[in-house]
């Protein structure tokens, strides 16, 4: 047992994020935000989604084959994660920012993308 995965496997879990302990991880963070029961709507909405988001990243980063696919996957989902423990902090503050964004994506450039 060590790196990244919990072993031994059962029979029955034979895809790829069944065996990372971040997907262990994500799904327990998931929970959580489930239980906070967060009364802000939209920050609850934005939480879970944020969750299930973080589930589904480290899934797909589980099973891409390329380390730079796999890293991009784990990345969106550790920012994800992130994002939904700030709404269920916000949350607990009592007070929503008059502001919050909800989907603000910032287009990145990549090499070639652009006409130069």
């Amino acid at each position: 047992m060590g790196g990244m995965t919990n072993q031994p496997t059962t029979t029955r879990s034979r895809l790829p994020h069944h065996k990372l302990i971040a997907h262990a991880v994500a799904r327990e963070l998931l929970q959580a935000v489930k239980d906070a029961n967060v009364r802000d709507s939209k920050l609850n909405e934005h939480a879970m989604n944020s969750a299930k988001s973080a589930c589904l990243n480290t899934a797909e980063g589980a099973g891409r084959v390329t380390r730079r696919d796999k890293a991009r996957a784990f990345a969106i989902a550790r920012g994800e994660a992130v994002e939904a423990v700030a709404a269920v902090e916000i949350a607990a503050l009592g007070c929503v920012p008059e502001f919050f964004p909800v989907n603000v994506h910032v287009p990145v450039s990549v090499p070639g993308d652009l006409d130069e």
